[in-house]
């Protein structure tokens, strides 16, 4: 009998099963689909082309995730891009954003941009770096949901992460508090001017999210992807050789070495309660297994709705579950092509460095706005938001020579369209619309499409448990941060049921190839075991 079955084998539950295995206890990790990997997969979409089906590019991955799982060691290899993004515009000139070279190219549409940009990236890092320390920490659980006081440890936690906000000093908790509660566009706005730059910036603030970059939150999402690395150097985007399956085939190896058992095909339709606290599942199968504890990589709602009886679980909490918000805008693709993109503002199809970037279609905050409001209106945007990558020219592995595969993140969608209309209806117009918006700004493009791959929200909903295509797990939102992320007084990682653990990006610090959730429920966990000496002795 294993000690603890992990139910989803995402990149989150393969880390918490390699950390689980290495403090000795034995585990199972049940994968409902034929690969590991969850959203972070590689897959051949046509013959002869394969790229990353779903999550598409690095930077957020845990440094010590990596060095603690040896992933390198197991077969992980991270380039960096050469440019960070492109920002190719409707008039012809375009924006490049790379380490050392930014403020340059921000100087050509505006110097008091330029003059500002270092004390705004000073700043930003400034918190970034709070958050880093933050991500790999349990949140204080102050509220019990039992109504008992808080315990010593959880006020001494919250006492800890008061100190971080010190250490920033008051204009740091000033800045801090800004972004965790005004928008990205409102804070960008009183930074600087010029459209290109608060564009390029803005992307970062609703990337996954559905909403204006005017909303109230996106800000705090903004700061979300600004924290990550590569190969050591911080703010930096990469690709992985092979993929993002790369990653989560690199922690399947490193589980495998510490002997967990990952069993693919094996769904669960059930987690078994006995006597109040979780016991084993129960697969799709009909096979029941046993276990000491079990652990959710799965979304809340598919986690509390569908594999427990109802009765088990505390009415408040049942119904905090059922209200928390997911749905992130999201459609994605992947293209085969003959040929690289010609864009207006920098021609030729020859391999450069701007090929290479993460390529933004979205020139304004304004931009950005009428594309939200068109989603929430009919379903989706009549100019949508586009981040496209080509990371065939990174790695010749994914495509034939002289062909490549193109990665297209497509905002805004709405998560359920309106009045009762169909995805599956809409799925091929809204994938020529996409395409046609990238034609419009590299002229031959549609013709170099060979075949394409189409998520549509409500795929990504099928295909990978992302409810509502939402591919943060729930909405980065006050309400659904921190100590309140998934529901306030359970943000340790344990639920309202005994030996029932949570480890997926629905718990801190939320969304992103990160592995941090997985990585913080399994100290959880064997804090639990060594505690109540569950670890297990043969």
């Amino acid at each position: 009998m294993p000690d603890v079955i992990v139910i989803g084998g995402g990149h989150n539950g393969l880390v918490a099963a390699a950390y689980l295995a290495a403090a000795g206890l034995k585990v199972t990790v049940l994968e409902r689909r034929a690969v590991v990997g969850g959203a972070a997969v590689t897959e051949e979409f046509h013959p002869g082309f394969r790229n990353s089906v779903a999550a598409y590019t690095v930077s957020l991955l845990n440094p010590k995730i990596i060095r603690d799982l040896e992933l390198h060691r197991h077969g992980l290899r991270i380039v960096e891009r050469p440019l960070s993004n492109f920002l190719p515009l409707p008039d012809g000139r375009y924006l490049k954003i790379a380490p050392g070279r930014t403020k340059a190219e921000v100087e050509k549409f505006s110097a008091h941009d330029a003059d500002r940009l270092d004390a705004y990236e000073a700043r930003l890092e400034r918190l970034t770096e709070v958050l880093r320390a933050l991500a790999l920490e349990t949140p204080p659980n102050l509220a019990t949901g039992q109504g008992l006081a808080p315990s010593f440890g959880a006020l001494l936690d919250a006492a800890k992460v008061g100190n971080r906000m010190r250490s920033l000093g008051l204009e740091g908790q000033r800045d801090l508090l800004e972004l965790f509660t005004r928008s990205a566009g409102d804070v960008l706005d009183q930074w600087f001017e010029s459209d290109p730059i608060k564009a390029i910036l803005g992307f970062d603030g609703i990337v996954g999210t559905y909403a204006s970059p005017y909303a109230v939150g996106t800000g705090y999402v903004l700061l979300h992807h600004c924290w990550g690395e590569v190969n050591g150097k911080r703010g930096v985007w990469g690709h992985a050789i092979g993929g993002m399956g790369a990653i989560t085939q690199a922690m399947a190896r490193a589980c495998a070495a510490g002997g967990v058992d990952i069993r693919t095909s094996s769904a669960v339709s059930e987690i078994l309660i006995e006597k109040g606290r979780a016991a084993g599942v129960v697969t799709d199968k009909g096979e029941r297994v046993a276990a000491r504890a079990v652990v959710s990589n799965l979304h809340p709602k598919l986690t509390f709705e569908t594999l427990l009886d109802p009765a088990a679980l505390p009415d408040d909490f049942r119904a905090r579950i059922a209200s928390y918000r997911s749905g992130s805008g999201s459609f994605r693709m992947n293209l085969a092509l003959s040929e690289l993109p010609s864009f207006s503002a920098l021609p030729g199809c020859e391999a450069a460095e701007h090929h290479g970037a993460g390529i933004v279609i979205a020139p304004s905050l304004a931009y950005m706005e009428r594309a939200f409001m068109d989603a929430r209106l009919s379903g989706w945007s009549a100019e949508p938001i586009i981040e496209m990558l080509i990371p065939s020219t990174l790695d010749d592995s994914l495509s034939p020579p002289g062909r490549h595969v193109a990665s297209l993140f497509c905002q805004h969608v709405a998560p359920k369209l309106p009045e009762g209309r169909s995805w599956d209806e809409a799925r091929e117009p809204v994938a020529d619309l996409m395409i046609d918006t990238v034609e419009s700004y590299a002229p031959g493009f549609k013709a170099s499409v060979i075949a394409s791959q189409i998520l549509s929200p409500l795929d990504l909903e099928r295909e990978f448990g992302l409810i509502d295509g939402d591919i943060f797990h729930g909405r980065l939102s006050l309400d659904q941060l921190y100590s309140a992320r998934p529901v306030l007084g359970h943000a340790n990682y344990r639920t309202p049921i005994l030996g029932l653990y949570m480890c997926g990006a629905s718990t801190h610090p939320g969304g992103g190839v990160t592995g941090a959730p997985g990585h913080n429920a399994a100290r959880e966990m064997i804090r639990d075991f060594r505690a109540r000496r569950w670890v297990s002795r043969a």
